[in-house]
């Protein structure tokens, strides 16, 4: 039990929102498919044999249901953007540094980020212009106060030139079904006044760096925890705890050399674009008895992480993204188009999420109401 607030409940608390409770998780909120030995699997609620994603799957599907009008979580590597696309609802990973983080127990660091999930694109403006702001107990916060995103949005994007990638030129594996759902979204851009064309930036070297973050992350945060409950730790969190272990001086040097060609090589691309369209996952909702996808397009995912790249690789940019509905596959099952922004300029991703949402209203259709077998209604 905590023995404080954090400060995105401090804020929250301070604009009236009510806290009802905690959705649920992953173990420890590592992974997309939310499911662990307490509360066992979050459904989808359009097919309840299908996982919510994650790792705020509880909160997507608290959300698609009515249970809750916003919610908020955390995006290391999806788990804002991914559960939103999975339930048909808004997630937005706001730039490094717009929602303060505290406590905190590596303040420096910017591969996670605080930020809202909503049913409309409105709402998560609404929740970030409380979240946002400057606080002197973050020293990567930035200083553009939260009520700039209480602003009307728009959703006017005449002009935008903006790039499309179903898989990041080929660096990720896509589903044909996610592929042919996202389709039109290209031809909706063009019909708002933007000017679409199939390009993304240059990626390579992403993973090392997503990769090795995320594994020196982990182990500062739960090492003493693996010391004490080995046992207890699904085997996916002991195998994310050890590659942090495994990590060496030059190993964390030359991820950020990575890093900081990486940011360099997206900010030369968003000189000519001012967005980017792609998939949040790579895959549709999957069985929610498995584990995670254990191929994608016949390409093995040799590692948990594997399926979850279309979003990780957004991740290390420190690009603001947007989850937002855009479609279903021939079985009913939502799938999220991702839109990815310049750096720092989350306001332009809203903006364009509103638009998108407007013109097609996908996020309009809610699942029918089911019960779970032997779960009494």
């Amino acid at each position: 039990m905590p023995d404080a607030d954090h400060l995105v409940v401090e804020r929250l608390k301070r604009a009236g929102a009510i806290s009802v409770g905690k959705t649920n998780v992953p173990e420890l909120g590592m992974g997309s498919h939310t499911v662990n030995p307490v509360f066992g699997a979050t459904f989808n609620p359009y097919d309840l044999s299908r996982s919510a994603g994650g790792s705020s799957g509880g909160a997507g599907a608290a959300l698609v249901c009515g249970m809750v009008p916003v919610a908020d979580g955390s995006d290391t590597g999806g788990s804002l953007r991914n559960p939103a696309s999975f339930n048909n609802v808004v997630g937005l990973r706001p730039s490094p540094g717009r929602v303060p983080s505290w406590p905190d127990k590596a303040p420096w660091g910017q591969l996670s980020v605080k930020g809202p999930m909503a049913r409309t694109v409105p709402d998560a403006a609404l929740m970030l212009s409380v979240l946002a702001g400057p606080d002197p107990r973050s020293p990567l916060a930035l200083d553009t106060p939260g009520s700039v995103f209480g602003w009307p949005l728009r959703g006017d994007v005449r002009g935008l030139r903006v790039a499309w990638s179903p898989d990041l030129g080929g660096a990720v594996p896509v589903d044909a079904e996610v592929r042919e759902a996202l389709r039109p979204a290209v031809e909706v851009f063009a019909g708002l006044g933007c000017e679409v064309k199939e390009a993304c930036p240059d990626v390579s070297g992403a993973d090392e760096v997503f990769l090795t973050l995320r594994a020196w992350q982990m182990e500062l945060a739960y090492g003493e925890l693996l010391d004490r409950h080995r046992e207890s730790l699904a085997p996916d969190v002991v195998w994310t705890i050890e590659e942090g272990r495994k990590l060496s001086g030059p190993a964390l040097g030359a991820a950020e050399l990575r890093h900081a060609a990486l940011f360099q090589r997206v900010r030369t691309f968003f000189e000519t674009y001012d967005l980017l369209l792609l998939p949040v996952s790579q895959v549709a909702p999957f069985d929610v008895r498995l584990p995670c996808p254990s191929s994608v397009e016949g390409v093995a995912m040799e590692t948990y992480p594997d399926w979850m790249r279309s979003a990780y690789l957004v991740s290390v940019t420190g690009c603001p993204a947007l989850s937002v509905p855009a479609g279903f596959t021939p079985g009913g099952l939502p799938v999220g188009l991702q839109i990815v922004g310049p750096h720092r300029q989350d306001w332009a991703v809203l903006e364009a999420g509103y638009a998108f949402e407007r013109a097609t209203r996908v996020g309009e259709s809610r699942p029918a109401v089911a019960v779970p077998d032997g779960v009494r209604s």
